[in-house]
C-alpha cells in the first residue's frame, strides 16, 4: 500500500490543488457564478464525478480485467485478441484500433500532466508572495528538467521516499479540509448526489460547461490500472478506499466551505485553506507531490511505449532497466528527451496551470471513455457476462463518459485540440508503422525463401560450402523463412559453421515468461547436420537477451557443444527505399520510413556482444 500510495496516486492526489479554483475561474469563457447553490453542486458533482468513474468503473470493475496481472489499455487491447470469437474479429480490430488511440492519448497525458501539476504547485508562491508571481515558469521550467535529467538513474532510490511524502501529503490535505468544513460544517450536505443532479439539469447551461473542469478531479484515474501489475489489485484498492479517496473528499469539502465564506478565496482555495505560516511549507509539499505525479505518467509512458514496440506498433526501442528488484522500473531515452521538450514546450506556451486545464480534461476523458467500451466488450467475450446485465453498467457508465467527453470538445479552440492533435499524432505514427512492418515483413520473407528447403539443400549438398570449426548464431524472425544472413554466407562466402543456432524471439500476449517455458528447440528434419531452430520466448513487458536465452538449453539436444564464449553472431539488416508500389500513401511511406531512423541497435537491444557480431545488410522498397 505504501508503494502504491508513492507511485499510482500522485497525478490523482494532486488534482484537489486546481480542480476547483479551474471551475470558478472567472476568465473561463463560460464562466461558473460563485453562488451558495453552484457552491454546493459543483462541490457534489465533484464528489460523485470521482465515485463513478475512480471508484465503480476503474477501481470494482475495470481492475477485474488483467492480463496475467498487467492491467492498462494495452492489456485490454490484448484480450481483445486473445478472447475475440473467430466471428467478431472485425469488431474486435475497430476496437483494438480505438485501444491504440487511448494509447496515443496518453502519451497527450503523460506531456501535459508534468506542465500542470508543477505549475499549479509553484503557483502557491504567489498566494504567500505575490512579487513572486514572475519566477513561477521559470522554477516550473527547472524543477521539469531536472525530473527528465534524473529518470536515467531509475526510480528505485527515489522510490523509497515516494511512499512516506505521499502519506504526509494526503493526511495534511484531508486535515486542512476538516478545518475547513468547520467553518460552514453544511458543505457536508453535498455528498447527497441530489445536489449534483439539481446543479446539473436545474442548471444546465452552466454545468455542461463546467464539466469540463469538473473531470480534473478523476485524472489519474488511468494510472491505477495501468500500474496495477506493480502492487496488485487489493494494494491498490485498499490504498484509494482507506486514505487516497477521503483525504481527496475532505479537501473539497473543505474548498466548498472557504468558498462559502468569502467568494475572494476561489483565486486560490486549495492554499488558502492553509494558515499563514504553513503554506510556504505547503507549496514545497504541493511540489513534492506535483513532482512524484509526474513521475508516475512518465513511467506509465515508458511502459506503454515499450509495449507498443513489443507488440508491433513501434519500433525496437532501447530500454534500460533501472531496478534489479523491480522489473517494471525501465527507462526509455528516446521518449524520455521527447517528454522533456514538449513539457517543457507547454509550461512556456500556456505558462499557467489554468490555460493547461483545458487541454488536460480532453486526455482524461477520451482515455477513460475507450477503457470503458473496452472493458465491457471483454466482459463479455471472456466472462459471458449477460447482456442484460452488460447494459446496466455500460449504459450509465458510458453516458457519463460521454458527457465529460462532450462538455471537454466546446473547449476545443481553448486547448482541447491540445490532446487530439498529440493523439491522431502518435496514432498516425504506431499504425503507419504496423502496416509498414507488414509491407516489409512480407517482402523480406519473399526473398528470404523457405527455411526447411534450404536445410535440404546444405544436407543434401545442392548448396556447396565449406564447414568450418565454430558456432554461429543467427537472428530471425520466424521458422518459416532462412535468415538473410545465413543464406547470403553460403551463397557468397560458401561457408557454413559447424554449429549452427537459428533463434527467432517470440513475444508473448503476456507479461512475463517463466525460465522454465524460455526455450524450445527445433532440429529442422535432421539431428546430425549442427543446425537447429530455437524460439525463445519473452513477455510484452520483457527485454530479450539472446546470449541467457542460449545459455538455457540442454546441451543433450544441441546436436553437439555450442561454444557459446567464442560464438559468432550474426545479424540482417534492412536499408528501406521509397518505392513505386501501391502500398501506402506517399506520405505514409515517408513517415515510416523516418519512424525507422529511431529503431535501436538490434546488437545492444538483443543483448549481443558487439565484438562478436556481424551485421549483413540487404536493401527493399516500401
Amino acid at each position: 500500500m505504501v508503494g502504491a500510495l508513492g507511485v499510482v496516486f500522485g497525478d490523482i492526489g494532486t488534482s484537489p490543488i486546481y480542480t476547483l479554483q479551474t471551475v470558478f475561474n472567472p476568465s473561463d469563457p463560460h464562466p461558473v457564478p460563485v453562488s451558495r447553490d453552484n457552491v454546493f453542486g459543483v462541490v457534489s458533482l465533484v464528489f460523485w464525478s470521482v465515485m463513478i468513474i475512480v471508484t465503480v468503473t476503474y477501481v470494482l470493475l475495470a481492475m477485474r480485467a488483467d492480463n496475467d496481472g498487467e492491467g492498462g489499455i494495452m492489456a485490454l487491447i490484448t484480450l481483445l485478441r486473445r478472447w475475440t470469437a473467430p466471428g467478431g474479429r472485425r469488431t474486435a480490430m475497430a476496437l483494438s484500433a480505438l485501444g491504440i488511440f487511448g494509447a496515443s492519448l496518453f502519451f497527450g497525458d503523460s506531456m501535459i500532466t508534468p506542465a500542470i501539476s508543477v505549475l499549479s504547485a509553484v503557483e502557491g508562491l504567489k498566494v504567500v508572495q505575490p512579487s513572486l508571481e514572475e519566477l513561477i515558469v521559470p522554477i516550473t521550467a527547472v524543477i521539469i528538467v531536472a525530473l527528465f535529467l534524473v529518470q536515467k538513474r531509475g526510480t528505485a532510490a527515489v522510490g523509497r521516499v515516494f511512499g512516506p511524502v505521499m502519506i504526509a501529503w494526503f493526511i495534511t490535505i484531508g486535515a486542512c479540509g476538516v478545518a475547513g468544513i468547520g467553518k460552514h460544517p453544511e458543505i457536508l450536505k453535498a455528498l447527497s448526489p441530489t445536489y449534483a443532479l439539481s446543479f446539473l439539469f436545474g442548471h444546465f447551461g452552466i454545468a455542461f460547461f463546467a464539466l469540463a473542469a469538473v473531470v480534473l478531479a478523476v485524472t489519474g484515474a488511468e494510472a491505477l490500472y495501468a500500474d496495477m501489475g506493480h502492487f496488485g489489485r487489493r494494494a491498490i484498492t485498499r490504498a484509494w478506499l482507506v486514505l487516497v479517496f477521503p483525504a481527496c473528499v475532505l479537501s473539497y469539502m473543505g474548498q466548498g466551505a472557504l468558498i462559502l465564506d468569502d467568494p475572494a478565496n476561489l483565486s486560490a482555495p486549495f492554499f488558502l485553506l492553509v494558515p499563514g505560516w504553513g503554506r510556504l511549507p505547503m507549496v514545497l509539499l504541493a511540489t513534492a507531490a506535483t513532482v512524484i505525479a509526474s513521475q508516475a505518467v512518465i513511467t506509465g509512458a515508458y511502459s506503454v511505449a515499450a509495449q507498443a514496440a513489443q507488440l508491433g506498433y513501434l519500433p525496437r526501442l532501447r530500454i534500460a532497466h533501472t531496478s534489479e528488484s523491480t522489473i517494471g522500473q525501465i527507462y526509455v531515452p528516446w521518449i524520455n528527451w521527447l517528454l522533456m521538450v514538449s513539457v517543457l514546450t507547454l509550461v512556456f506556451a500556456f505558462r499557467s496551470s489554468a490555460a493547461l486545464a483545458y487541454a488536460f480534461g480532453m486526455a482524461v476523458t477520451g482515455t477513460i471513455t475507450i477503457t470503458t467500451l473496452l472493458f465491457f466488450y471483454v466482459a463479455r467475450a471472456k466472462w459471458q457476462t449477460p447482456l442484460w446485465l452488460i447494459a446496466l453498467g455500460a449504459i450509465p457508465l458510458l453516458a457519463v463518459d460521454l458527457l465529460f467527453v462532450t462538455a471537454n470538445i466546446t473547449k476545443f479552440v481553448h486547448g482541447a485540440w491540445l490532446p487530439l492533435l498529440i493523439g491522431i499524432t502518435a496514432f498516425t505514427i504506431m499504425t503507419t508503422w504496423q502496416r509498414g512492418r507488414e509491407i516489409v515483413t512480407a517482402e523480406r520473407e519473399r526473398r528470404e525463401g523457405s527455411l526447411g528447403e534450404f536445410v535440404d539443400e546444405l544436407q543434401s549438398g545442392t548448396a556447396s560450402a565449406i564447414t568450418v570449426p565454430g558456432t554461429a548464431i543467427f537472428l530471425n524472425r520466424g521458422k518459416q523463412t532462412a535468415p538473410l544472413a545465413m543464406r547470403a554466407n553460403v551463397e557468397h562466402n560458401h561457408v557454413r559453421h559447424q554449429q549452427i543456432v537459428i533463434i527467432s524471439i517470440k513475444t508473448e500476449p503476456v507479461p512475463r515468461v517463466p525460465v522454465d517455458q524460455r526455450v524450445a528447440i527445433d532440429h529442422l528434419g535432421y539431428r546430425e547436420d549442427g543446425i537447429i531452430f530455437v524460439t525463445a520466448r519473452y513477455g510484452y513487458m520483457e527485454t530479450p537477451d539472446v546470449p541467457a536465452a542460449l545459455a538455457l538449453l540442454d546441451p543433450a539436444e544441441t546436436e553437439g557443444l555450442l561454444q557459446l564464449d567464442d560464438a559468432s553472431y550474426f545479424l540482417s539488416t534492412i536499408e528501406l527505399r521509397r518505392g513505386d508500389a501501391p502500398t501506402m500513401a506517399d506520405w505514409r511511406k515517408r513517415l515510416f520510413i523516418a519512424t525507422s531512423h529511431i529503431t535501436a541497435d538490434a546488437a545492444e537491444y538483443f543483448g549481443l556482444p558487439r565484438d562478436r557480431t556481424v551485421i549483413m545488410g540487404s536493401q527493399i522498397e516500401v
